[in-house]
C-alpha cells in the first residue's frame, strides 16, 4: 500500500471512530441536559451540584457505550485499570465542564435557565475535546498490531483442523 493510501485508510479509520465517539457523546449530552434541567426544576439543590449529579449519570451512560460500542474491538485485557483511568479522566472532564458553569454563575452572575444551558454546553465542548484525546490515548488503548496478528492466529489454530492433502490424515494449520 502506498503512503497516500495508508493515510487515507488511517484518516477513514479516525472519522468512523470520531462518528461514534459523538454518536455516543451526543446521547451522553441528552442525558445529561436531561437530568441536569429536571435537578434545576424540581429540585432545591445549587445549580452546580445538580449538574455534577447530571455528569455523573452521563458518565455512567457514556462508559457502557464507549465499551460496547464505539472501542469495543479494542483491548479488553484490563478491565479494571480500564474503569480506573476511564473515571479518573471523566472527573478531570467533570472539573472542566463544571469549572466553566461554576464561572459563569459565581463569577459573571450568569444564572437564568438558558445562561445554564449555555454555559453548560460550553463546558461540556471544551471537556469532550479532552475526554475524546484522554479514552482512545489512555483508556480504550488499540491493540498493537502483533499481539492482534498473534489473537487471531490462536482464535484460528484453536481447534481449527484440517485434512493434509498429500498424506491424508488430519494436520493443524500453521505447523507445516
Amino acid at each position: 500500500m502506498t503512503e497516500r493510501g495508508a493515510l487515507r485508510v488511517r484518516l477513514e479509520q479516525i472519522a468512523r471512530e470520531v462518528a461514534k465517539f459523538g454518536a455516543v457523546g451526543a446521547l451522553g449530552t441528552l442525558v445529561n441536559f436531561g437530568v441536569s434541567n429536571l435537578l434545576w426544576h424540581t429540585t432545591d439543590l445549587q445549580a452546580v451540584r445538580a449538574n455534577v449529579i447530571a455528569t455523573v449519570v452521563a458518565i455512567a451512560f457514556n462508559y457502557v457505550g464507549f465499551r460496547y460500542f464505539t472501542y469495543k474491538d479494542r483491548d479488553k485485557s484490563s478491565r479494571t485499570k480500564e474503569l480506573t483511568l476511564f473515571l479518573m479522566f471523566s472527573a478531570v472532564g467533570l472539573v472542566i465542564e463544571n469549572g466553566v458553569l461554576y464561572a459563569a454563575i459565581y463569577g459573571f452572575d450568569w444564572d437564568s435557565p438558558l445562561q445554564r444551558n449555555i454555559f453548560k454546553f460550553v463546558g461540556i465542548g471544551i471537556a469532550t475535546c479532552f475526554r475524546f484525546w484522554s479514552y482512545r490515548t489512555w483508556v480504550f488503548k488499540t491493540l498493537p498490531a502483533r499481539e492482534a496478528v498473534a489473537r487471531a492466529e490462536s482464535f484460528l489454530e484453536d481447534g481449527t483442523k484440517a485434512v493434509d492433502a498429500d498424506e491424508k490424515r488430519p494436520a493443524v494449520r500453521g505447523t507445516r
